[in-house]
């Protein structure tokens, strides 16, 4: 076989694992845009409509109509930007301590993170909510707020230690020659160098903490109180068998996880593969 042969056949099977792997995982999601905006005598049809024949924007209406529902827009998206913000403001300090610095207790407190990170938040969430109760905070965002944090947390702290290790130390050092202090180095020569680690750690930490279901089941009873996944869950009751407006929620509660993916895709994985080195 020549060597034109081989290296043709080395990029089909790769390429062909790849379509086949997309298809398989963008189905679903196709689907779920396809059904909403089918008439619902399409949506129960014995054969399937691949295509809506007469497209609708119906099922978005009932949905966007539904009670609460701006109010748990503004919910999610508080308590899902507040704690990504703040996992990456701590978890830029602790990277930066854990990858440059020299301390006795830093192999123990990498491994708590990457222990807290294989934790299965679900079984603590009796504790948590005897906590916030005896708190007088039910029903509030601030408990909500804090717990993503610590969820988002450990990824955020992994990812940018290795990416901060993945910067010459020579940048650094160079800068602190010329006068700068660690801190004065760190900002101006170290931080405009994260930007891929920080977008790579922000869109996990988004979706972590959007996608959250069972602590605000539990902590935030008050229908005005809770977020988006929850009143997702409860659509289909609310709406009896109505799979058109369940899909078209279904689809409203995707699209900004979808966008923000697009938007950070290249970057994220860059982050990613940049910082997949040994600190």
């Amino acid at each position: 076989m020549s060597r034109a042969r081989k290296s043709l056949t080395g990029r089909i099977w790769p390429n062909a694992t790849a379509l086949v792997l997309f298809v398989v995982f963008a189905f679903p999601v196709y689907w779920m845009f396809n059904t909403a905006f089918k008439p619902n005598g399409e949506i129960l049809s014995e054969d399937p409509v691949w295509f809506p024949t007469s497209p609708t924007f119906e099922h978005f209406k009932t949905a966007v109509n539904a009670e609460h529902f701006w109010t748990l827009v503004r919910n999610s998206v508080t308590v899902t930007v507040l704690a990504v913000g703040i996992s990456l403001v701590l978890a830029l300090f602790a990277s930066f301590a854990i990858a440059r610095m020299r301390f006795r207790g830093r192999k123990g407190i990498i491994l708590t993170f990457m222990v807290a990170q294989m934790a299965p938040w679900e079984v603590m969430v009796i504790a948590i909510y005897m906590i916030v109760r005896d708190a007088d905070m039910l029903n509030s965002l601030v408990p909500l707020t804090l717990f993503y944090t610590v969820m988002v947390l450990p990824l955020t702290v992994i990812t940018l230690r290795g990416y901060v290790a993945a910067v010459p130390r020579e940048l650094e050092e160079s800068a602190m020659v010329d006068g700068c202090t660690r801190t004065q180095a760190f900002v101006k020569v170290i931080f405009p160098l994260l930007a891929p680690g920080l977008m790579a750690t922000s869109l996990f930490g988004f979706i972590t903490a959007w996608n959250e279901f069972p602590m605000v089941l539990i902590l935030n009873k008050d229908a005005e109180a809770q977020t988006l996944p929850l009143w997702l869950s409860t659509f289909q009751t609310a709406f009896g068998d109505d799979w058109g407006a369940t899909m078209a929620a279904a689809s409203l509660f995707a699209i900004p996880i979808l966008l923000l993916f697009i938007y950070l895709q290249r970057k994220a994985v860059s982050g990613l593969t940049s910082g997949a080195v040994k600190g």
